[in-house]
């Protein structure tokens, strides 16, 4: 296969973006902070479940308007928006959930995030270390690196910052292509094909412990990303897992570089109420790693959703594997075996 390269508005550079802060950094007003209060007031007051929300459940006439390009921006656009200036110190988290679930209902359709069947995530440092083949890194103060979420959308509202780092990071997808072609198109080839990301013991029924899913795959004239450097290593404990050579370590470690360059990725801090929304399939986001607060009510804590949304880009079917369903506005998420959707009401839960 011949490749070519990317145009379109997810190609882009984050000293540009940087510059271009209009077109992806929102500021709420005070009518879209009344409404949200008002419609989590009115869940409340009707004693919905979270789960159990949907848009109907959750009217925001003025600000649905501005999701609504929003969730253009994401699918069609540059792949990314930051809304800021919500007063979150005036909720409790259990209100703050109910909120941000709401309006993420507005965007897309909540998907479980874990083999618990998270459908709001609590992220926090829980002590653990990526050491171990069965923890996640979001559940740890490590640096992620750069990667994608098995879902469409990843929705993230800042309730507490970290004392130190904890930056977010976002870099093109279709930029690191371009730049790999441009480069070495000959290791770019080797990404375009199948290759081992372990499942870090989740794993739905009747499948393999590992996935074997290109890094990008090219699927009806768009090119997705799927990546997860930690977890393609860890990946080669299962002796059935694809040997990765050395010429793939070449291309893998060429991938990372291209994302670390800060020519190429766009850096930001979020603050306390900030709500960060990223296209998966064509960005890899990223956090570095953060010093936590002594007092635990003061530690690093966000919230998290994952969304699949409706009118998105066909995938390919080997992205079933992952996310249960290729189908538009149905798919993403981690389910298995005796897997219940439900919003935890902590951390921990």
């Amino acid at each position: 296969m011949e490749y070519s390269g990317i145009e379109g508005p997810t190609y882009w550079y984050g000293p540009e973006k940087e510059k271009d802060q209009d077109a992806w950094l929102w500021h709420f007003t005070e009518v879209e902070i009344d409404e949200l209060t008002r419609a989590t007031k009115q869940v409340i007051r009707n004693g919905i479940a979270p789960a159990d929300l949907n848009v109907e459940d959750f009217p925001l006439p003025t600000l649905g308007t501005k999701l609504n390009q929003l969730q253009h921006n994401l699918i069609l656009g540059h792949g990314f928006g930051l809304l800021r200036g919500f007063p979150v110190h005036q909720y409790s988290v259990e209100e703050a959930a109910i909120l941000f679930y709401g309006l993420g209902t507005h965007l897309g359709h909540a998907r479980s995030q874990n083999a618990q069947g998270h459908l709001l995530g609590h992220v926090r440092n829980t002590g653990l270390e990526s050491t171990n083949p069965n923890v996640r890194i979001y559940q740890t103060k490590e640096r992620q690196t750069f990667h994608t979420d098995s879902t469409d959308v990843v929705g993230l509202l800042c309730l507490q910052p970290a004392q130190e780092g904890g930056r977010s990071l976002l870099v093109s997808a279709d930029t690191v292509y371009n730049e790999m072609l441009r480069q070495r198109p000959d290791l770019l080839q080797l990404l375009c094909q199948p290759i081992a990301t372990d499942r870090r013991g989740e794993v739905p029924e009747g499948m393999e412990p590992f996935l074997r899913i290109p890094v990008f795959t090219h699927y009806q004239g768009r090119v997705t990303i799927f990546y997860q450097r930690q977890y393609i290593e860890s990946a080669q404990r299962f002796a059935e897992a694809p040997r990765l050579t050395a010429q793939h370590v070449e291309a893998l470690n060429l991938f990372d570089a291209i994302c670390n360059d800060p020519s190429i990725h766009l850096t930001m801090m979020l603050e306390k109420g900030d709500m960060q929304f990223v296209y998966n399939h064509a960005m890899l986001h990223d956090r570095t790693a953060f010093v936590d607060w002594p007092e635990p009510d003061r530690r690093r804590h966000l919230l998290r959703l994952w969304l699949s949304v409706p009118n998105d880009r066909p995938l390919h079917p080997i992205f079933a594997s992952r996310f249960g369903s290729v189908t538009v506005g149905d798919r993403g998420g981690i389910v298995v075996s005796g897997t219940k959707l439900h919003i935890p009401s902590t951390p921990s839960g």
